[in-house]
């Protein structure tokens, strides 16, 4: 009879389960993107620019005119919601400065109703916005997270890693050449390079890297503000079976360490105090994400420019030590990463701007990026711009990029190695930008090789 009734019991807690999840996941939806959509679509309305670079499609393809925009309005431009910033000074010493966090201290809690409804939504799949994210955590925390990882990400390990990138590329390109004579140069290489390269770090299944990939479209909306309800969806969606995922691996990883950093995440979580079951998770499946996510979008935006600029590529080619300049000029003229956000923690002056606790800034790096202020004549390709270094697309200060080291040397040996093996390689028709806003790419770019290499 027990047996009966503890089937019932667990059959009704099941459906009332499933019952409420829908609703919670509409609350979570409506708390964090309905109620931005709504704000800002009246913005939106009433022509603020920094309110259609949130909400129009058409700002995909070219904000940076609507960056230039924002910049003459002044340092820092208020609509409503939150403050915005295209000047490089201030969204450095912002980046730089202890009195700001990507969280709200004591004194920028959100309003008593907000943290209402968010509890009323409940939690959902980990993601790389909330904590215990590295991108959600403020020191000491995000100070711990960091030397647990760190030396994997070294000067020194990354020069370990080039011969191998190096042989992955050739491999790659080897099966574009097969494929010939046109290829996606996204799915057929930029996507596949830094994910195989980041798997092989991580101790995860190279046969997985196109899942990987999938996933990792979902988890980059969620970056964004103001998601349809379709997108939050698909959004969690991924996230959860990434989730999911990676539990089951950081079980098998229990069993079966290994040299990676994942084994090694696994030891410090064993290691009371090192790190929570949840820290251990994050952590994870931010590494796998943020390992293949940016560099997908800088080789490919490297070759959109590239094709565009073909006098840049003869430069490239006439004096190849260019290369890790040029790199850094594709960072800052078309960067992966557009904007990031901080709050002010109490208080406080940033490049002499007044911020009041709890304030809200965006940070648009992809406007900083191009201030003429630091970039003379920055709305031009220069693969010999000496300063091009200074970009912001890595971040600056606590957060500054973890895998920053990786991802210049993943572009110089992916964009070199292509247009080395396919010094003709051109559009085959128009590419297709992702539709994201903080991480900008291309989800497709149809090319055509070199015919001579192709038939060789």
């Amino acid at each position: 009879m027990s047996t009966v009734v503890d089937t019932v019991v667990n059959t009704v807690r099941n459906t009332l389960v499933d019952a409420v999840a829908p609703v919670r996941q509409a609350i979570r939806w409506g708390v964090r993107h309905g109620f931005v959509r709504r704000t800002l679509g009246k913005r939106r309305e009433a022509g603020d620019v920094t309110a259609r670079l949130v909400l129009d499609a058409d700002y995909v393809a070219d904000p940076f005119p609507a960056y230039a925009t924002v910049r003459a309005m002044g340092r820092l431009v208020d609509n409503g919601v939150v403050l915005n910033t295209a000047h490089h000074d201030l969204a450095t010493a912002i980046l730089r400065s202890p009195d700001f966090g990507v969280v709200g201290g004591p004194s920028g809690r959100a309003p008593a109703f907000l943290r209402l409804a968010v509890a009323a939504g409940g939690r959902g799949p980990h993601g790389p916005v909330e904590p215990p994210s590295m991108l959600a955590t403020d020191p000491p925390d995000h100070t711990r997270y960091r030397k647990l990882v760190a030396r994997a990400f070294s000067a020194k390990a990354v020069a370990g890693l080039r011969s191998r990138t190096e042989e992955i590329a050739t491999e790659l390109l080897d099966a574009m050449a097969a494929k010939g004579p046109s290829a996606d140069v996204i799915e057929d290489y930029a996507s596949l390079l830094p994910a195989t390269v980041i798997a092989e770090m991580l101790g995860a299944p190279v046969e997985m890297r196109r899942q990987f990939l999938h996933w990792g479209e979902g988890a980059a909306l969620s970056l964004d503000a103001g998601l349809s309800f379709a997108q939050f969806r698909r959004s969690e969606r991924d996230l959860a079976a990434l989730q999911n995922w990676m539990e089951n691996h950081l079980d098998h990883l229990r069993r079966n360490p290994g040299d990676n950093i994942l084994s090694a995440l696994v030891h410090a979580h064993a290691d009371e105090g090192k790190l929570t079951e949840d820290e251990l998770i994050n952590i994870a499946m931010l590494l796998l994400a943020a390992g293949f996510e940016t560099t997908v979008n800088l080789i490919g935006n490297g070759v959109g420019l590239l094709t565009a600029h073909p006098d840049q590529l003869a430069a490239l080619r006439a004096e190849p030590q260019l290369w890790p300049r040029a790199v850094d000029e594709i960072l800052r003229y078309d960067s992966p990463v557009q904007r990031t956000g901080r709050i002010a923690q109490r208080d406080t002056e940033a490049a002499g701007e007044r911020f009041r606790a709890g304030q809200f800034v965006v940070l648009l790096l992809g406007g900083a990026n191009r201030d003429p202020a630091v970039f003379p004549d920055p709305d031009r390709f220069d693969v010999t711009r000496a300063n091009a270094g200074d970009h912001l697309a890595f971040s600056s200060g606590p957060h500054f990029c973890l895998g920053a080291a990786l991802a210049r040397m993943e572009g110089e040996v992916g964009l070199r190695a292509l247009f080395d093996r396919f010094p003709d390689l051109a559009l085959a028709g128009p590419p297709r930008r992702r539709p994201t806003r903080v991480l900008r790419g291309y989800a497709s770019m149809p090319v055509r090789l070199s015919p001579a290499t192709v038939s060789s």
